[in-house]
Order: structure tokens, then C-alpha cells, then sequence
């Protein structure tokens, strides 16, 4: 026998049930979550002035196709990108659909709703030369030279998020084989290659510049990239890091952790890595979220074809 749907459950208290969802079945990582969570409170946010109601009285039977799509038009007032617009109606049906399987909704109102085309970015990424430029910047005379400079080796060699980046532990490490272990997305687990570059960057930096920077603390981290004060890097401070240097050289454009996971796969594919290969180094699941760098190769194809050919 299959029960009623309790239309009158208040959404706002559905909300932590959720992320603890995402959190446990899921092995959604603590930023998926704090976006979630910021994107959701704003969707209630539109939803008490859509429906004239104070947040905490909404009831899940406000969730419906006219207000998503509502929602949309709203986004799309306040100039909001269609990357961010996409991000935000995701998590919205994510919920949407945990209310379903929760049976606080007898079906899904939103299954209609389009979300809006994004457009295609080519992603950025570093010129071999820049890139060099870029290792050879710190001052590897210093403990945080060291470091610094091991950091653009991994993120270059291995092609991490930063997020994956400031995980890595010491016992991630297989420096004999050059091979470090990733905890990914979803908590899956990757084996990276070092590279011989990166591998001297590293053990370089664990013979002298670690241990200095690990003596400033009173605990032990098993961290591989510490900070000054011997705790844990994090995310912010790693884009720190990388912005200094790339003021000091004068790159001309913006250049973030991620663009460093751009070169990578940019450089692999333009020196003819497999799209698959690439694909698992990466870490993606879906071998079309990989596509994208095949444009980034096209586009090189034709400027050399355009800038070398007789009849051009």
C-alpha cells in the first residue's frame, strides 16, 4: 500500500536532512555542501516573496513547475551567468528529487523545467614556456620555496584540483615508483604519476623544506603542504601562492589552480595523449566533461595550419 506524500512538511527542515543525505550516501565533499546549502537558502529566499510567506512557513507543496520556472527568469534579472544559473537549478533538483524519495512529494513538478544552455568556454591554460617560467619563480633557498615550488610541480605534473591538492598526505606518497595516491570526487581514488621533475621537487622539499616548516607546530599534520605556522594548506592559501608568482612574472591573464589542471590536460593532448588516458588522469567520470580540451587541440591545428601554410 503506498502512502499519501506529506505535502504540508515544511522545506526549510528538509534541508539539513538533505546535505546529511549528500553527505553520507553520496560522499558529497564539504564545499559541494556549503554551495548546496547557500543555493538552497536562496531558492527559499525567492520562494516565501513568489508565494508572499515567511521562509520558515513554506511547505514542499510550494516546490512548482511555474515557480522553477520563475525562478529562471529571476536569475536571469539579476545577470546572473548561465554556468551559475545551471549550478543552482542542479541543486535544486537534487533536492527536488530527495523529496521524491523521500515520498514529501508524489512527483517530481520540476522534471519539465529546461535549464538553460551554457555557454562553451574554452577552458584557459599556460603556454609551455609560461609554464616553465612559473616552476622556475620560487626561491627554492627557503623552506616555502621549496614548497611553492613542489606545489606548480604537482599541480602540473599530476593535474589535481586544489582541492585534491591540500589532501594529499605523506602516506599518499609512493616516491620509489613516483605515484601519488588522489582522493577525488565521491571520495574515489586515483594513483597519479609524479613525473622525474615533480619527484625532485618533492623529495627535495620533504629533505629541507617540510621538516622546518613542520618544527613551527606543536602537532604532528600528516599533511604534505604545510603552512607557516606547520598546519595544513588550504585551498585560499594555494591560490595565494600562485598569485604571487604570477604577478612577479607579469602573466598576462588570470591564472588559478585550475588553469594549472587545464595545461595539463591541454599539453598532454596537444603531445598526443589519448582522449581516455587523459580522461582517467583527470579523474572525470564522463568521458565528454574531457571533450572540451579536444576544441583547445583544434584551435592550435588551425593556427599552425593558418600561420605555415603556402595557400593560408
Amino acid at each position: 500500500m503506498t502512502t499519501e506524500p506529506e505535502l504540508n512538511t515544511l522545506l526549510a527542515n528538509e534541508i539539513p536532512s538533505f546535505l546529511a543525505y549528500l553527505r553520507v550516501e553520496k560522499s558529497a565533499s564539504p564545499l559541494t555542501l556549503i554551495g548546496y546549502q547557500t543555493d538552497l537558502d536562496q531558492y527559499l529566499d525567492f520562494l516565501a516573496g513568489f508565494h508572499g510567506l515567511e521562509k520558515t512557513a513554506l511547505s514542499v507543496s510550494a516546490v512548482t513547475n511555474l515557480s522553477a520556472r520563475e525562478y529562471i527568469v529571476q536569475m536571469f534579472n539579476h545577470d546572473l551567468s548561465r554556468a551559475t544559473i545551471a549550478r543552482k537549478m542542479a541543486a535544486l533538483r537534487s533536492f527536488v528529487k530527495y523529496l521524491c524519495r523521500e515520498n514529501l512529494l508524489a512527483g517530481n513538478p520540476i522534471t519539465n523545467v529546461s535549464t538553460p544552455r551554457q555557454e562553451k568556454r574554452l577552458p584557459r591554460f599556460l603556454y609551455p614556456m609560461e609554464m616553465r617560467m612559473l616552476i622556475a619563480a620560487p626561491d627554492t633557498k627557503s623552506p616555502s620555496g621549496l614548497r611553492d615550488k613542489a606545489i606548480l610541480e604537482t599541480l602540473y605534473a599530476a593535474g589535481v584540483r586544489v582541492s585534491e591538492l591540500v589532501g594529499i598526505n605523506i602516506d599518499d606518497l609512493d616516491c620509489k615508483e613516483g605515484w601519488i595516491m588522489i582522493m577525488g570526487k565521491g571520495r574515489k581514488q586515483r594513483m597519479a604519476p609524479m613525473g622525474a621533475k615533480c619527484k625532485r621537487a618533492i623529495a627535495a622539499y620533504l629533505d629541507k623544506g617540510r621538516p622546518v616548516l613542520l618544527s613551527r607546530s606543536s602537532q604532528n599534520t600528516p599533511a604534505l603542504f604545510l603552512n607557516k605556522s606547520g598546519g595544513r594548506l588550504t585551498a585560499r592559501s594555494i591560490r595565494n601562492i600562485l598569485n604571487k608568482y604570477v604577478e612577479q612574472l607579469a602573466i598576462h591573464q588570470k591564472v588559478t589552480p585550475h588553469t594549472l589542471r587545464h595545461t595539463f590536460a591541454t599539453h598532454l593532448l596537444n603531445n598526443g595523449a589519448d582522449l581516455r588516458s587523459v580522461q582517467e588522469l583527470l579523474g572525470h567520470v564522463k568521458l565528454s566533461t574531457t571533450q572540451i580540451y579536444t576544441h583547445v587541440t583544434k584551435d592550435r591545428l588551425k593556427t599552425i595550419h593558418e600561420e605555415n601554410h603556402p595557400r593560408r
